[in-house]
């Protein structure tokens, strides 16, 4: 099994965290660790020179028959092996070694006989400068980390908490509220400097005003044309009820209708689109709700009803979404069509093929075809902008046994009170 981290890892703020840690760490060890090599180096070197120095006095007192100073003398008990070696070839040499339970530099050179003559000086005050270096530096790296980390933490959130705000906004945008914006002050201001951060949220605010302005200009468009078709339509229909009788004067009649069905649906559509619709919120008992609404769309449709509840909706609305739903099973697809009810799911199924992929994936999409076959018009979008108004959630979906099921799902709160009987 793949083990994944943790989904707050992926956040820019860890990131960013992470990467000024393992930054402020590798600059700290390299700034320590350059310090620490050159005060070692020249606290070494100075207790070197000192010990160098002893040895030639005490070389020069040997060689004089003098007596020697406390902490030199030939072959003396600790004095490492290799300085030993190092003398008995006739060379000098110093070495830093533990004496006694202290740091002790030594420094030895040749003597008559293969001896070695050394001197010894106390390295411990060196030992403790270099110690204390080290502490003072990683006392130092820990809080510079700690001061970076705050500093940056607090820059990566400013700049974090504004992206959130930015996608925010994007996602309003994408649900449709299109008066959204974010509004960051420094896009208001051409003359001041704009960060990547400020370039897109001016970028998102640009294109939600300009999205907005065409889907307005569209929507009055639509208004509008269906505004203007309502009279010559109601011209038509008069005229063409004044036809004599008979098969043009029905097809006529029939095209007529027709015309005035999409053009009101043009007209509810403008109005969902424009999102000013109000709901009139009544408690209503759905079973006998579904019934009426099957029995205005006059079509041969089962109602059964598997759990009877009442819900607080707008019984309009609904019976137009349910209307919709039903005549688009009987249009589109095949007898029997079933509409169930299931406390506040309500479902409408048909026998038919079943709906395209696409509609299934997107949702509706107006007089769309493909592959010539018969488009499903404007009911099935008014239906799913009515089920919007009224706070439910309508799926398009395909029965695993053939044809096609709507599911409206409403907002439903258990024992609602002041349910009566439907009118």
């Amino acid at each position: 099994m793949r083990l994944r981290p943790p989904a707050w890892t992926a956040t820019l703020t860890w990131k960013a965290a992470l990467f000024i840690t393992v930054m402020c760490c590798a600059l700290a060890t390299l700034l320590g660790v350059l310090v620490h090599v050159a005060v070692t180096r020249q606290t070494v070197d100075n207790a070197r020179e000192k010990a160098l120095t002893k040895l030639g006095d005490v070389t020069r007192l040997y060689e004089a028959g003098d007596r020697l100073p406390p902490g030199a003398g030939l072959d003396p008990p600790g004095l490492p092996a290799s300085l030993r070696a190092l003398a008995a070839e006739g060379r000098r040499g110093t070495l830093v070694a533990d004496h006694h339970g202290r740091p002790t530099m030594w420094a030895a050179g040749p003597a008559d006989g293969g001896r070695a003559i050394a001197a010894e000086i106390d390295y411990s005050q060196g030992a403790r400068t270099i110690d204390g270096l080290d502490r003072a530096i990683a006392g130092s790296a820990v809080l510079a980390i700690g001061a970076t980390l705050l500093v940056g933490a607090f820059a990566v959130t400013r700049v974090t908490r504004r992206l959130h705000q930015t996608a925010t906004v994007a996602r309003r945008i994408g649900a449709g509220d299109l008066d959204a914006r974010v509004g960051d002050p420094r896009t208001k201001d051409p003359s001041r400097a704009q960060d990547e951060v400020a370039t897109v949220a001016g970028a998102l605010d640009t294109m939600a005003a300009t999205l907005q302005a065409k889907l307005e200009s569209e929507q009055r468009f639509t208004a509008d044309v269906a505004h203007e078709l309502r009279t010559p339509l109601t011209g038509l229909h008069a005229a063409a009820e004044l036809l004599p009788p008979g098969r043009p004067a029905e097809l006529v009649r029939d095209r007529v209708q027709t015309m005035r069905v999409l053009t009101e649906d043009l007209l509810e559509i403008s109005r969902l689109d424009a999102r000013r619709e109000q709901v009139d919120l009544d408690c209503h008992p759905l079973g006998p709700l579904a019934e009426r609404a099957v029995r205005a769309t006059g079509t041969d449709t089962e109602v059964r009803i598997v759990r009877e509840v009442c819900v607080e909706t707008d019984r309009r609305r609904l019976e137009r979404v349910l209307g919709n739903l039903v005549a688009n099973a009987h249009k589109h697809g095949r007898t029997p069509v079933l509409l169930t009810v299931d406390g506040p799911v309500l479902s409408v199924r048909d026998h038919g093929d079943g709906f395209p992929a696409y509609l299934v994936e997107h949702g509706p999409q107006r007089f769309r075809t493909e592959g010539g076959a018969h488009g499903h018009g404007l009911g099935l979008t008014i239906a799913l902008g009515q089920a919007r108004v009224l706070g439910a959630r309508l799926e398009f979906g395909n029965a695993a046994e053939g044809g096609a099921v709507a599911t409206l799902t409403l907002p439903y709160v258990p024992e609602e009170p002041g349910c009566g009987a439907a009118e």
